[in-house]
């Protein structure tokens, strides 16, 4: 799922490329996506771009009075164009879910792999419209370290679930959650208010600063990869630590899993992973 260093990046391509353009089209594949209907999709036909910017892990395109918000859920994603396809857009064909083509011939498409459906597109001419945002809590790098703080302390969740919580902090995903925890040395089922709040906010403010810097300036057809290459133990099961040597292991849930490293993280030991230990029995 693209978490905020991704957005980020998309949108400091997007920036000088969208701000000034007009938009001449927009096609819909996929009817899903849309999770708006007043204002409808083509009053944006014709309205120039006024920024581009990220909010928690959504990419928002500002017009006069209209946002358009782009929520990419775990598989989604945009492919841009320098001169669009102008072959008719067909509903419900493969990944492509919205097509969109600026008055200069450049466009972007956005896609999402796999059968369920879970991205999302809102026209609204507030973001309160959108309850994902609405009910979001504080940037993971504008909250304060008393917010965040206080956030842990206030809960006896585990600290992997209270980062993945977007009404706690938003932003932060599956697998920037598991290299926070990793750079913290903090086991991910560590009880969020015995945790050293000090150390998974430092370890947060650094890990997502860093993954930000190296991926601006990317095409976006480059992030994604680039992104995989930055982390240490998040899909790494298996492989090395990078820091200690220890093999990265892996809890599997029902439709995600996490990585970390035992010995960075939990003092030597596995944790509890139900799904294996049942294979095992």
């Amino acid at each position: 799922m693209p978490e905020l260093p991704e957005v980020s990046a998309l949108v400091d391509f997007l920036t000088p490329r969208l701000v000034g353009e007009f938009i001449a089209q927009v096609d819909i594949a996929e009817l899903s996506l849309l999770h708006t209907a007043d204002p409808p999709l083509d009053a944006v036909i014709g309205l120039e771009i006024t920024g581009v910017r990220r909010v928690g892990k959504a990419l928002v395109i500002d017009f006069d009075g209209l946002s358009l918000v782009c929520r990419f859920a775990r598989a989604g994603w945009l492919v841009w164009h320098d001169a669009a396809p102008s072959t008719p857009v067909r509903m419900g064909k493969g990944p492509l879910g919205m097509r969109v083509t600026f008055a200069s011939g450049s466009g972007f498409d956005l896609t999402e792999a796999g059968t369920k459906k879970n991205a999302s597109v809102s026209l609204v001419r507030d973001l309160g419209d959108v309850a994902a945002l609405a009910d979001a809590g504080p940037d993971a790098l504008e909250i304060t370290a008393e917010q965040f703080a206080a956030a842990l302390a206030g809960t006896t969740s585990r600290v992997k679930t209270v980062l993945d919580d977007q009404s706690v902090v938003a932003g932060i995903g599956n697998a920037f959650s598991d290299e926070i925890l990793h750079t913290a040395k903090i086991s991910p089922f560590a009880t969020a208010n015995k945790a050293d709040a000090d150390a998974v906010f430092a370890a947060m403010t650094s890990v997502l600063t860093a993954a930000r810097e190296a991926l601006s300036g990317l095409p976006p057809a480059k992030i994604k990869a680039a992104k995989k290459k930055l982390l240490r133990v998040h899909g790494r099961t298996g492989q090395t630590c990078p820091v200690c040597g220890t093999t990265i292991a892996e809890v599997s849930f029902t439709d995600r899993s996490l990585q970390y490293c035992p010995g960075c993280q939990t003092g030597g030991k596995r944790l509890s992973d139900r799904r294996m230990d049942r294979l095992l029995k």
